[in-house]
Formats: structure tokens, C-alpha cells, sequence
């Protein structure tokens, strides 16, 4: 299944890939020398442009998987071992869920969903919910066939 591109204005993509290597959106408005507020400004188009996500880690797994953002370069699958329970989660975070949906979509407890997401971004070495999903797609946890079935 393909997704259409979908093409962001140069701020917005620099907004978007400044998050989706881990940094907050205060430090990304800083490299870029904008105001925090206007790269908000910025996340809120792009958010928009990449099917209406209300989510960041949506958005940036939207955008990659429509060409939006720069792919980060690939990682090999077989140097990361995941449990089960913690691969679970990566398309339910990637769609923008909070620990309390997962838990019912997954109908699990609430906090086993929370302890697998710390160790989630621990094995993927991932410094928050966004950059776990640039994470997860170098390991090609997530890829645009996952990202396009909830797409639409």
C-alpha cells in the first residue's frame, strides 16, 4: 500500500526532522533561531498538511512514510532484540496513542503498558515518544505498509 507525498515548506520539515531526532521543540526553535511559538505555529501546519495528526510521533511517522522528512538511515533488524510486549506498542505510540489507549486496544494493564514503553525507549535507545519512532523505523519496526493501514 502506498501513501501519497505529501511536501512540507521548508520550516515545517526542519520543525519535524529537529523532533524526530529527539530534541524539544524549544531546542529546535533555538537551532533554527525562531521563536518557540512560531515553530509551534510551524508543527501545527505540518501536523495538518500530513493527513490532520494531532500527534508528533504521528506526524513524523506519517512523514516519513510519505516522503515528508529525510529517512534516517537504516539500522539492521537482527542487532535488536524487542519482547513481544514492547513491539506491540510501536504502531499503537506511532498513531499517536497515549499508555491508556494502548492498554485497552491491547487489553493489557494500563501499567505493564507504561513499563514496556520505558523499556521500549531504553532498547531503542530513544530519548522520547518522537524519536522512538525514528528509531523504530532505522530498526524497519515501523515501516510505510504500518504506517498506510491507519492512514486515511
Amino acid at each position: 500500500m502506498i501513501i501519497a507525498t505529501v511536501v512540507l515548506a521548508p520550516r515545517e520539515r526542519q520543525v519535524l526532522e529537529g523532533l524526530s531526532a529527539g530534541s524539544t521543540l524549544a531546542v529546535v526553535a533555538l537551532d533554527l533561531k525562531i521563536r518557540e511559538g512560531t515553530a509551534a505555529g510551524y508543527l501545527k501546519l505540518a501536523k495538518n498538511k500530513l493527513h490532520g495528526v494531532s500527534e508528533t510521533p504521528a506526524a513524523v511517522a506519517v512523514g516519513y512514510a510519505t516522503r515528508a522528512i529525510t529517512h534516517p538511515p537504516l539500522l539492521d533488524p537482527e542487532t535488536l532484540y524487542l519482547p513481544r510486549e514492547q513491539r506491540d506498542l510501536v504502531p499503537l505510540i506511532a498513531r499517536g496513542m497515549g499508555p491508556a489507549e494502548m492498554a485497552t486496544e491491547l487489553d493489557r494493564p494500563v501499567t505493564d503498558i507504561r513499563s514496556d514503553g520505558r523499556g521500549l525507549l531504553t532498547n531503542l535507545g530513544a530519548r522520547n515518544r518522537t524519536h522512538l519512532i525514528t528509531r523504530a523505523w532505522q530498526f524497519q519496526i515501523l515501516t510505510p505498509d504500518l504506517v498506510a493501514v491507519w492512514v486515511r
